[in-house]
């Protein structure tokens, strides 16, 4: 079937084309109707009965997969490689699950999760799911102060932590953090059960703290819970690069039925395949293609403890494809274009075999089209950027191998998922035509699969995505639709810059900067003009591989950004810079950056990778 003929199906009877979906989940009891709406909130499978750890595991297991492998763990950090399968999933799960139980931990609960990339991790995940506890993970490294702020928000009854996380040449104390961070609230669990790594060793020094060695009894087991569709699975906070981060509220039901179905038409996996998604669990990547949808579907995942780049070389992410003969791959740009800079010509990529990768997909920052194309010459296999949140858990646009790849163009996600009717308006809610930027609104009903609300305060989330446009919901990305049907995300609509009446996006000026063969990666952000409102100025990190002046490479970008977008653009100047402040999910902050060249209050986000470049950045002369 084709994309557009798939497409249409849903678009026609879009409560059909679920119901069909639906089939593939284990129900306990059938849901009574398959979407609900109360005010501006929707509940996908009203009053079903299901458990997603069951449909992770036990059913793979009652079907005679106890020996296939679920997880495979890759760690050359620790220089560890590990497998599990299903049945010893299914026991280490329902084990510390029981052990939960017994102290109190019930339906509803909530567990945060503040753990490095160890299979512990998954397990905690899936034991919480089992009983119906609501589990929140927190980034592993995270400030105590973010730590605490999460603690506060979600109340948790127990915490589940380890003694260390593991950086290429520093080992993170998350039990220090950990205690600090409980002593800035106010709320105290009645345990925290901590992992206890090889590589340190903690003191366990609160009447509270408890090793998971001695909380686990492996003689425990305990059934699955029975839990509504749409109560909640998972309180997921936002990365937060406006230093605001909000509980997005992930339920059972709908996440269940569209990331199964994602598997197969996002990323053309079966159960005999092996996936991979190179983030980390403590983001909506790590969340929904590391741990959940893999699971749900019965494959291998992979679970990898590493960096693109220094663990130990840029060749370790195609060591791990082919290992373990990985068909598709997911990662973000920012992992690409740190690869690309230490090994431009692909010498690393030479000592592994590809041959059964088929796909590798992007997502989570813009991917530019040359970090794309770079990629496809070296693989020799398609790079598909895809377009997707935190709050939607699954692609709203991409290419899909289901139906056979659509062409690939460069700076485009793709079409909207089946699922998805993605839209530009004007500011004032008008639709635009095609080729013109705008905001990309998608039209309500969100699909299966995404949140429609924050935890704690559920007036939060229509004041955030739905107030703004009568009948969408606004993904605060700008962007363009053209004749096609193709989705160009240009950048955030705070990233928009306002150039003498021009609307300029920065998304299209770092397009046209990395084509410049030094630059590896780059930033735009506007300053403040007192003629034109807003200029444009570019922050270039240079390839490792450059020899030309940085004076050359400046001068060369802005001609470059001239040629290519005009005299309207007023583009005048580049600085080069060591590195880029990121979100440790890769994203970049440009309104951080923005606001300290332009003299602004701000506050440096909690998931900032590099605070050395923030400082750099600060004494720039502008």
């Amino acid at each position: 079937m084709s994309y557009n003929k798939y497409y249409s199906e849903w678009a026609y009877n879009p409560l059909s084309f679920w119901d069909e979906k639906a089939k593939d989940v284990s129900w306990i009891e059938p849901y009574k109707k398959t979407l609900h709406k109360t005010d501006n909130y929707y509940e996908w499978f009203h009053q079903g009965k299901l458990n997603t750890c069951y449909n992770c595991v036990d059913k793979h297991v009652e079907n005679g997969k106890s020996d296939k492998v679920a997880i495979i763990y890759d760690s050359p950090i620790t220089n560890t490689k590990k497998k599990v399968t299903y049945g010893q999933l299914l026991k280490q799960v329902s084990s510390l699950a029981a052990s939960l139980n017994n102290i109190g931990v019930k339906k509803g609960d909530r567990v945060i999760l503040y753990m490095p990339m160890i299979p512990e991790v998954i397990i905690s995940m899936l034991a919480c799911a089992r009983i119906g506890a609501i589990h929140s993970v927190v980034f592993g490294g995270f400030a105590a102060e973010e730590l605490a702020s999460r603690i506060s928000d979600v109340l948790p009854k127990v915490i589940i932590s380890a003694s260390c996380g593991l950086e290429p040449k520093r080992i993170i104390d998350y039990k220090k953090i950990l205690n600090k961070a409980l002593s800035l609230t106010s709320h105290k669990p009645i345990k925290q059960i901590i992992y206890q790594r090889e590589q340190y060793l903690c003191k366990l020094t609160s009447e509270n703290d408890i090793s998971w060695n001695e909380f686990v009894d492996n003689s425990f087991s305990i059934n699955c819970v029975p839990v509504d569709s749409n109560d909640p699975l998972y309180i997921l906070h936002t990365s937060g690069t406006t230093g605001i981060p909000k509980g997005i509220v992930r339920t059972n039901g709908g996440h269940a039925v569209a990331l199964l179905n994602s598997m197969k038409m996002t990323y053309d996996i079966s159960e005999d395949d092996i996936f991979w998604a190179a983030s980390d669990v403590g983001w909506v990547v790590g969340h929904s293609y590391i741990v959940y949808a893999p699971l749900l579907l019965g494959c291998s995942t992979v679970l990898y403890e590493g960096k693109p780049v220094g663990t130990p070389d840029a060749g370790q992410f195609w060591r791990v494809i082919s290992e373990y003969k990985v068909k598709t791959m997911f990662t973000a740009p920012t992992a690409i274009r740190a690869i690309k800079k230490e090994d431009a010509d692909g010498q690393e990529l030479k000592k592994y075999d590809l041959s059964k990768l088929q796909y590798i997909f992007l997502a989570g920052e813009r991917a530019d089209p040359e970090s794309i194309k770079w990629t496809m010459e070296m693989t020799k296999k398609p790079v598909i950027d895809h377009w997707w949140q935190t709050e939607t858990g699954w692609s709203i646009a991409g290419n899909f191998p289901q139906f056979g790849l659509f062409d690939i163009m460069y700076g485009s996600t793709g079409k909207a998922a089946p699922g998805f009717q993605v839209n530009v308006l004007n500011d004032k809610g008008e639709k635009l035509a095609p080729e013109n930027m705008g905001n990309l609104v998608i039209k309500l009903p969100l699909p299966p699969g995404c949140s429609s609300e924050i935890w704690n305060n559920k007036n939060r989330f229509y004041e955030a995505y739905l107030k703004k446009f009568d009948g969408y919901y606004d993904t605060s990305d700008a962007g363009i639709i053209d004749k096609n049907g193709y989705i160009s995300v240009m950048s955030r609509t705070d990233d928009i810059i306002n150039c003498a009446g021009h609307r300029l996006s920065t998304g299209s000026i770092e397009e046209i900067l990395t084509q410049h063969q030094d630059v590896a990666e780059c930033a735009v952000v506007g300053f403040n003009d007192e003629l034109k409102g807003q200029v444009p100025i570019g922050l270039i990190v240079l390839s490792t591989s450059s020899m030309n002046s940085e004076n050359t490479i400046i001068k060369e970008t802005i001609n470059l950004v001239r040629e290519k977008l005009g005299p309207v653009a007023s583009y005048k100047k580049s600085i080069v810079v060591e590195n880029l402040p990121k979100t440790r999910s890769g994203k970049i902050l440009r309104s951080t950056i923005s606001k300290i060249l332009n003299k602004e209050d701000y506050k440096v986000p909690a998931t900032i990778e590099d605070i050395n470049t923030l400082e750099l950045i600060k004494c720039l002369k502008v």
